[in-house]
């Protein structure tokens, strides 16, 4: 049942040397789009001050469990089932991560998402968000745009985002673009903060 990404091995020291301090005082944080289930982990263990809500599409909580289940932590509750077009939770939260789905979603879904995290996020609540983005309508490396040929391929739907179309998205959902970072292998972290 657990799955494995060798992508989250290898980003997730560089995603949560950015993330610690952001977090220092947040108590709890939604993670959307938990994938295999190792960032809820591994992110939890490191950041036992708050409780780490992993979440998914019902085909992808298997993992999320079976990785939640082994690790036995006291800040991991069960994974919630959501689907960014119909099911957010009522409760909010002090921050929401997310790692590399905006570039899987439609775009659709990439506005009901953004939607979705301005309910879903306290006030000066935190939305962080990891991934590879456009800007200025252009790539950024040769390998992203590789990258975007092969997500058409695989899916029509699914593109690497322009960074100042999910900035508007943000405005509309209340939030204020505070800090882009910079990432390895041509990603960045972009922080909004719900005003």
């Amino acid at each position: 049942m657990k799955q494995y990404s060798p992508a989250c091995d290898q980003n997730k020291d560089p995603i949560l040397a950015i993330i610690k301090p952001l977090l220092s005082n947040a108590t709890s944080v939604l993670e959307i789009g938990s994938g295999t289930g190792q960032h809820c982990v591994y992110f939890a263990k490191a950041l036992p001050h708050l409780v780490w809500q992993a979440s998914d599409q019902a085909i992808y909580l298997d993992s999320v469990n079976a990785w939640i289940a082994d690790e036995q932590l006291n800040n991991t509750p069960k994974a919630l089932e959501l689907n960014v077009d119909a099911s957010w939770p009522t409760k909010q939260y002090s921050a929401i991560f997310s790692a590399n789905t905006t570039h899987i979603m439609s775009w659709e879904m990439v506005i009901n998402f953004f939607q979705g995290v301005g309910t879903a996020l306290h006030k000066d609540g935190l939305f962080i968000l990891y991934g590879p983005f456009n800007y200025n309508n252009a790539y950024t490396s040769a390998s992203n745009a590789d990258f975007d040929l092969w997500l058409a391929q695989q899916n029509p739907q699914s593109a690497i985002r322009d960074f100042e179309a999910l900035n508007e998205l943000a405005k509309k959902a209340e939030l204020t673009l505070i800090n882009d970072y910079e990432m390895p292998a041509n990603n960045r972290i972009l922080v909004w903060k719900k005003i």
